[in-house]
């Protein structure tokens, strides 16, 4: 049974950091790329970033240079680092696994950013 559960979101003010983490369990964790996604109420969806296997990172323009993807394959982890945060990164942060053709979801931790 394939299990993400993220864990790391609260309340911070903006300029301030949270670190996300998203524990996976069920799967063979590093052959698996491994996302983090974030919902805003009312809005779509979004890709945060990415990582492979092999640790090639991508990310959303509206993130790039604040927030940093990585991951341990050792202990089945992924982890969000996010600084610099703003109003505008208040969504709920999903974690998300794909190994072709099978997608898992995390059930989402809250991020909340106060101005």
């Amino acid at each position: 049974q394939v299990q993400l559960v993220e864990s790391g979101g609260g309340l911070v003010q903006a300029g301030g950091s949270l670190r996300l983490s998203c524990a996976a369990s069920g799967i063979i964790f590093s052959i698996n790329i491994m996302y983090w996604y974030r919902q805003a109420p009312g809005k779509q969806r979004e890709l945060v970033a990415s990582i492979t296997s092999d640790g090639n990172t991508n990310y959303a323009d509206s993130v790039k240079g604040r927030f940093t993807i990585s991951r341990d394959n050792a202990k089945n982890m992924v982890y969000l680092q996010m600084n610099s945060l703003k109003p505008e990164d208040t969504a709920v942060y999903y974690c998300k696994r794909s190994q072709y053709p099978y997608v898992s979801w995390g059930q989402g931790t809250q991020v909340t950013v106060s101005s």
